[in-house]
């Protein structure tokens, strides 16, 4: 794939003040990135965003050097990172006045946490009427819990997630379970993206910026997807059943003779070619299995006589067998498998970003694959207060701001004895 230049840059002309620390506000603020929206990166004087110290594991680059722990790469590729004190009012003031030039504020503060630094949503609209102001927060800026904190293990649990993960209950390992990676997080930061892109849609439209109100607590629970909806239905709550699906059979992981693969039959016509290969027929035709109701109806009993088929081949020869078949199934991948997966490598997952130092480091590609405007060739996450002095001569005014006496009384911080 070809660089894209600035101008074919999705987002290209964008600016983010991205006031935001840890994982759900850095992943929205670098897909806005990835598409090649200027994202400036607010950090605090004493270490940064929390995740840089969030370690081991640490990201080694291609000389050796440490670049700090893997989990903050993870979030924070393609921005600028600027260190400002909020707790200082000339620091206040650097923040305030580059909300003046930016399209879009984001925060994850706690509810009213930035109005006494006459940042909050009221102050920044009023210097820049036509900001698009986004909030994360735990719970939302209304209700009874809006002045409580929010973690995603939290949100996992109380939003219904992990009483539908986990072992089957009555079984080995049975317990509420949370999800291996923060989704809750992650899937915030998505809404909050889709969120902010209709923003400025409206703003392009009318000229009128306004706030988003993301709680972590709504995200879970509106993605809970069928599995609400089928709360909804019927007034009992699913329960936790493993690696089975509540509305389709076979959906599962099965054991085969060397180890486990996932069978994803999502019809019956996949079923039919799967009994074929299996050489099951009888099955597919059987008035118990032969249409999905009747399979989860008696699930039960085709499961065991599924297992006893599965025992009797390896993987490999199960996954060639049925993706010739065209029956969905795959093998059960450590990230190890995955990264060394010709379709991953195929399609670019695994990439080498560059630091500002020209530095290669490791890390993960955006996923978004747009064919005229795709996303930024990979640009490693900042090292701490790499950014603030271009970004401060750039963006505030000479004859309002003294850069050095700001950095001197440590409202702002320089990089490694930037001057």
């Amino acid at each position: 794939m070809t660089n894209p230049k600035t101008s074919d840059l999705a987002l290209a002309g964008v600016r983010i003040l991205d006031l935001t620390r840890i994982l759900a506000g850095p992943w929205a603020t670098q897909i806005l990135a990835d598409l090649g929206a200027e994202v400036i990166k607010i950090e605090h004087p004493d270490g940064g965003d929390d995740t840089r110290s969030w370690g081991p594991p640490y990201v080694i680059d291609d000389a050796g050097a440490d670049r700090g722990a893997a989990y903050f790469h993870s979030a924070n590729r393609g921005k600028k990172s600027v260190v400002v004190d909020i707790r200082k009012p000339e620091g206040q003031r650097v923040l305030c006045a580059l909300a003046k030039t930016s399209d879009v504020v984001i925060e994850n503060f706690k509810v009213g946490g930035l109005a006494k630094y006459g940042l909050d949503y009221t102050n920044v609209s009023q210097v820049k009427p036509d900001i698009v102001y986004c909030s994360i927060t735990g719970f939302g800026h209304t209700g009874p819990y809006a002045d409580r904190a929010g973690y995603d293990f939290l949100i996992q649990a109380m939003g219904g997630l992990m009483s539908v993960t986990g072992q089957k209950e009555g079984t080995a390992g049975a317990e509420p379970m949370k999800v291996g990676v923060a989704l809750t997080d992650i899937l915030t930061g998505l809404y909050a993206v889709i969120g902010i892109l209709a923003a400025l849609r409206h703003r392009d439209a009318t000229g009128e910026g306004q706030q988003i109100d993301m709680a972590l607590l709504d995200v879970q629970v509106a993605t809970l997807a069928n599995q609400a909806m089928n709360y909804l239905a019927t007034g009992t709550s699913p329960r936790p059943l493993g690696n089975t699906h509540p509305s389709i059979v076979p959906y599962q992981a099965f054991e085969t003779s060397d180890g486990y693969v996932i069978l994803a039959i999502g019809n019956d016509g996949q079923f039919a070619r799967f009994c074929e290969v299996a050489g099951v027929q009888g099955l597919a035709t059987d008035d118990r299995f032969a249409s999905n109701p009747e399979r989860v109806r008696n699930r039960a009993t085709l499961i065991p006589i599924l297992q006893g088929v599965m025992s009797g081949r390896s993987m490999n020869e199960w996954i060639e067998a049925l993706n010739a078949a065209h029956v969905p199934v795959g093998p059960i991948n450590d990230l190890e498998r995955v990264f060394d997966d010709p379709q991953i490598q195929a399609r670019g997952m695994r990439t080498a970003p560059i630091a500002a130092d020209g530095a290669r480091l490791q890390g993960v590609a955006s996923p978004l694959k747009l064919s005229k405007t795709p996303p930024i060739p990979p640009m490693a996450a900042p090292d701490l207060g790499a950014d603030t002095l271009a970004v401060l001569r750039q963006l505030l005014d000479p004859s309002e701001f003294d850069i050095n006496a700001l950095e001197a009384a440590g409202a702002v911080q320089f990089w490694k004895g930037q001057s």
